[in-house]
């Protein structure tokens, strides 16, 4: 059976590959080379195998060059998009910075204008209880004039209808020397009263002017009042709608964070007490609540200010840098922060008045710093290269704490900057963004 199927084997490739010879031949002698089927067949096939590999790598080699060739533009592309639009986002941040100037710039410059027209406001209050009592004093002595001018009114008429009363009854006594002297002594009374009369009508006359030359005056004060109210009322609607919505939009509620502050006063100013310019326990004028009003707003503005060095609405970089990671899910994990990334030693400030609790090496964190601030607030500033600042300190918003680095379970040189309250992270670009157009 081996046999047959040898026989049969051999006469296939007899078929294809023929037994062949090579004859060598030299001058004294001939030999030759028998090449049997089964070895043309190893021959072939180890040629055939040489070929195909040779095919396959060359193959593989022109598809890798290709797609080499084509990751290495697809990277190009990659890179110059991302840089195109690292180069967005910071021209997006410096035109936001600028905004923020323009816009701390603009707050401030409406706080002095207020300053001043709280100025103006009690001088012209003063100005206008001046105008007052002087008109009271001028209507009181017109009043007292007025009544002297009748008194000696009735006087010379008494007089008057006495010598009438004494001519026609003839009944005069004593000598005529002494009649003489009473009607000269009457005549008298009667010019003294006559001048006097004319005096107070003329005083009065006067007084009377002055006193529409003070009502006009008064008028034209409280027209000036009426201005600086109104510009004042502006003035605070400016300064605090932007305010209570940025605390709005950072999800802080504003009343309970306004008790907050007013309980723990800090003696930064200090709540601005009503007006009051009555003493006899009047209800106050139109303007006096009017005025309450617009300090109530005032200290209302100032608890704002207090409230806003409290929370993180600051930058923890104020140097160039660029966003490399945001809050959310990172590589199937949860990124509790946001990533600053900028050279190595980049200053690292604080984002709100508080105090330090943690200063050192924390596992992945690296060198970490933890700052407790007013309303349940913690920041954390994690990967520095050098800690600033120690634990109980106590740190205001715009203070150096740190610097930039690449501690711990970190890839590069960067910030990670958390923000939690109640022990629970949130996003710290809420705070960032809400703070866009008021700092």
């Amino acid at each position: 059976m081996r046999t047959r199927l040898a026989i049969k084997i051999h006469s296939i490739l007899e078929r294809y590959f023929p037994e062949r010879r090579v004859f060598l031949r030299s001058d004294t002698d001939t030999r030759f080379i028998r090449l049997r089927s089964s070895t043309q067949l190893f021959a072939f096939a180890g040629v055939a195998s040489i070929v195909a590999w040779s095919i396959i790598a060359t193959s593989i080699l022109v598809m890798d060059s290709i797609g080499s060739g084509n990751f290495r533009e697809q990277a190009k592309r990659d890179q110059r998009t991302y840089e195109t639009r690292l180069n967005a986002l910071s021209s997006e941040r410096d035109k936001r910075a600028e905004e923020a100037i323009a816009a701390q710039e603009r707050f401030s410059f409406a706080l002095e204008q207020i300053s001043l027209m709280q100025s103006e406001l009690l001088a012209s209050e003063i100005r206008r209880r001046e105008l007052e009592t002087g008109i009271e004093v001028i209507q009181s002595t017109l009043r007292r004039t007025m009544a002297e001018r009748e008194t000696a009114r009735h006087e010379a008429e008494q007089l008057a209808l006495s010598i009438n009363t004494d001519g026609d009854t003839g009944s005069v006594t004593g000598p005529q020397d002494g009649s003489d002297a009473t009607l000269d002594f009457l005549t008298a009374a009667l010019a003294d009263a006559a001048e006097e009369r004319d005096t107070t009508i003329a005083n009065a006359q006067d007084a009377l002017l002055h006193a529409d030359e003070m009502t006009t005056q008064l008028r034209l004060l409280q027209d000036q009042n009426d201005q600086i109210f109104s510009q004042l009322e502006d003035a605070m609607a400016i300064s605090v709608e932007p305010l209570d919505k940025m605390f709005r939009a950072a999800g802080l509620n504003t009343g309970t964070l306004l008790d907050a502050v007013r309980r723990g006063y800090s003696g930064q100013g200090g709540p601005l007490m009503p007006l009051s310019f009555s003493t006899r326990g009047e209800e106050p004028s139109v303007d006096a609540e009017r005025a309450n009003r617009i300090l109530g707003r005032m200290d209302e503005l100032n608890l704002y200010r207090i409230a806003a060095q409290k929370a993180p609405f600051a930058l923890p970089v104020k140097n160039a840098f660029r966003y490399t990671s945001g809050y959310g899910m990172r590589w199937g994990r949860m990124h509790q922060g946001t990533d600053f990334a900028a050279p190595q030693g980049t200053p690292i400030y604080s984002t709100a008045d508080g105090v330090v609790t943690h200063a050192g090496w924390l596992s992945g964190y690296g060198r970490l710093i933890k700052i407790k601030h007013a309303f349940g607030i913690e920041t954390r500033y994690a990967h520095l290269s050098q800690i600033r600042v120690k634990v109980g300190q106590r740190v205001s918003r715009g203070d150096r704490i740190g610097d930039m680095g690449n501690s711990g379970r970190s890839t590069g040189t960067h910030l990670h900057y958390e923000v939690r309250v109640g022990d629970k992270s949130v996003n710290p670009m809420i705070y960032i963004k809400a703070a866009n157009n008021v700092f």
